[in-house]
């Protein structure tokens, strides 16, 4: 995921200009990160506390991320053994740098990894609906994105009924309004990040609504 300076996210040890795969089959592998204005990686010890979190649920899991950036989270997934990524990104040079690392790693596109140059609220609105066991969600704080990606998630049935959702938000901001019955599973700072797991509402998980 990438997070603009205004995002309140401080540096990590991580290597300027790229980001290193913490575990699973590309452990320690090296990413470039595309050198455009706010692309910024998820700090590899949030990472490591996320997939800590997801170690039970990872394995063949389907995935979506939306607002990719980078590709931190999506490719830390399918190292992992997430069955299938989709990684959603709007920037055109962003959707280089994804497809440029699907190339180093050696993924295979269009079976475990598909990479849709689009805005995420749209690709939610108008493509054909699929469900998926984890989504991350990691977009520019400033956008203020949340309230309705996690909306549409569950307005048009993107979540399987077990599905769970990672966000992030400014330490120092409002808790973002999410849909009723959702509930927090896990959550830790790191720096000026809040960053959560969440928990949809079961009986509305896996189910379009009106």
């Amino acid at each position: 995921m990438a997070k603009s300076p205004q995002g309140g996210r401080k540096k990590s040890a991580q290597q300027p200009g790229r980001l290193r795969i913490v575990a699973g089959k590309w452990r320690r592998r090296l990413l470039p990160v595309v050198d455009a204005k706010g692309l910024r990686p998820t700090p590899e010890r949030v990472r490591e506390t996320l997939f800590n979190w997801l170690a039970p649920r990872i394995e063949g899991a389907r995935c979506l991320d939306l607002c990719a950036g980078s590709g931190a989270l999506g490719f830390e997934a399918l190292s992992r053994g997430a069955g299938l990524v989709v990684m959603v990104e709007k920037a055109r040079v962003a959707v280089r740098g994804l497809r440029s690392s699907a190339e180093l790693l050696g993924a295979a596109v269009d079976t475990e990894l598909r990479i849709v140059e689009a805005d995420a609220l749209r690709f939610l609105k108008d493509s054909p609906v699929e469900p998926f066991d984890l989504v991350f969600l990691d977009p520019p704080f400033q956008d203020d994105l949340l309230p309705e990606l996690c909306r549409l998630l569950q307005q048009r049935a993107w979540l399987a009924h077990d599905a769970l959702v990672y966000i992030e938000h400014d330490h120092d901001a409002p808790p973002a309004s999410l849909p009723a019955g959702w509930g927090i599973k896990k959550t830790s700072n790191a720096g000026n990040v809040t960053y959560c797991l969440l928990s949809p509402c079961p009986e509305q998980a896996g189910s379009a609504r009106p």
